[in-house]
């Protein structure tokens, strides 16, 4: 496409995104947006703190900790200060790693993980009041979830990991609002972010998958620390013709960057999960463990389960033999068998022991899945055949956790302490209760030291 047959107001959409970065304040913000930023932030930070003793995690902190700069901040869920970068890298991993975080349905983006991990890391180092910290934070899920829009659907189709990808950019924009950065710097940030993006569907399944989450983080706060600095980038990265939206998606949407900015909230779109797993597992999950309060079903009873999904629910989970607890979280078949067997799909279902168990083998072999594409992606069929000639079935129109069936703010609370207290103890309560009172705190960085466990 050639930049010049663009209208003025698409052409400079980088620089609009910009000055609305720059500009964007607490006060303007409608309380509906405000809440909603709470509780999404009250559900990543419990998947943080929950999935801060993961292997992946140690890891990573092994393999880097020992290069790492002065101890500037903390890490949720651990006892160890670090590096606001490293500190962000480690927290985006321990948030996604579960695969337990936010989903943004219509464009497939878990758009908190590269947020909060760059933002409460900067906020410990920077001191910032919690009005500042949560507008930073609905300002950069509006820009990651716009970029998602501008270049679905073929970018996801394509292959490209959207959290790893757009996910970087609300990064970005958050720490470029948090440090106070001008319209023109806040530019440079979304250009420094563009080059810099990356995150391959191909690692579905692999640790890989949640380093994209923390790269983003670590990535966007780069970006804006070195757009502080006056370190520049191309004020045109996205819609520019050989700029991101361009070279990464062959159905761009250069409009969708900056229509009804500030008045229509990607945010209030948000979801949250129940299960840890993919979202597209959730309706045939909830479905089985729906027939098996109702029918008390046991697996040895069971003759084979018959499921009807969306087409991406085997595109993106279908696979059949998981041999980790990371691999069963993309496997429909793995939840089916776990939803009977457990009537849970907590971190415990999916993790390496339970995806190896010879029981939930045993029935997940006994489970078919089948594409209906008239099914809609909160939606599901579920038909389980007993031994004894009875048969079960259940259409599952909204799984709990979607839009239909959302999770109420009790409901976020109890996954926060499940995930939280087994690693904070009653110091979940105290985390808990100073995220639901961010706005009201003078310093966002004492909410990360809450998180995070005291040596």
């Amino acid at each position: 496409m050639n930049n010049k047959l663009l209208p003025p107001d698409i052409e400079a959409a980088t620089q609009h995104l910009g000055r609305y970065i720059s500009t964007s304040r607490y006060e303007d913000l409608p309380s509906t947006v405000v809440h909603e930023g709470i509780r999404a932030l009250v559900n990543l930070m419990g998947c943080a703190i929950g999935g801060a003793n993961h292997e992946s995690v140690d890891m990573a902190l092994g393999g880097l900790l020992p290069f790492a700069g002065a101890p500037q901040a903390s890490i949720a869920g651990r006892t160890e200060r670090t590096d606001c970068l490293l500190a962000a890298l480690v927290n985006g991993i321990s948030s996604h790693v579960l695969d337990f975080d936010d989903t943004h349905p219509e464009i497939l983006l878990h758009p908190s993980g590269p947020i909060a991990a760059a933002l409460f890391p900067l906020a410990e180092f920077r001191r910032a009041s919690g009005r500042d910290f949560l507008n930073a934070f609905v300002v950069g899920v509006e820009v990651a979830c716009r970029v998602a829009r501008a270049i679905q659907p073929s970018h996801y189709e394509n292959g490209w990991h959207m959290t790893g990808t757009a996910g970087i950019f609300g990064a970005a924009a958050a720490c470029a609002r948090l440090l106070g950065l001008d319209a023109t710097q806040c530019t440079w940030a979304l250009g420094i972010a563009a080059t810099q993006s990356a995150g391959l569907r191909e690692m579905f399944g692999s640790m890989c998958k949640s380093l994209h989450v923390g790269r983003a983080a670590q990535g966007g706060l780069t970006a804006a620390l070195l757009a502080q600095r006056g370190f520049t980038s191309s004020n045109t990265a996205l819609e520019g013709t050989r700029g991101f939206i361009h070279v990464l998606s062959t159905t761009p949407s250069i409009a969708a960057l900056t229509a009804n900015l500030n008045e229509d909230w990607e945010l209030m779109r948000n979801t949250y999960k129940p299960y840890a797993c993919g979202l597209v597992i959730h309706p045939s999950l909830d479905g089985c463990i729906q027939l098996r309060t109702a029918h008390g079903l046991r697996a040895e009873d069971i003759d084979r389960i018959e499921l009807v999904v969306h087409p991406l629910a085997l595109e993106l989970t279908g696979k059949r033999t998981p041999s980790s607890g990371l691999e069963g979280k993309f496997s429909v078949f793995h939840g089916a068998a776990i939803a009977i067997i457990d009537g849970a799909g907590g971190e415990v279902q999916f993790s390496d022991a339970r995806v190896t168990s010879p029981d939930v083998v045993a029935l997940r072999n006994k489970v078919q899945a089948h594409v209906d594409s008239a099914m809609g992606q909160e939606q599901a069929a579920v038909t389980v055949w007993c031994k004894n000639g009875a048969r079960h079935s259940l259409l599952v129109e909204h799984c709990v956790g979607s839009l239909g069936r959302p999770l109420s703010d009790s409901e976020i609370n109890n996954k926060f302490f499940g995930l939280s207290e087994p690693v904070l103890g009653q110091g979940a309560h105290t985390a808990l209760a100073a995220l639901r009172e961010l706005p009201n705190f003078h310093d966002a960085g004492q909410v990360a030291l809450h998180c995070a466990v005291t040596a």
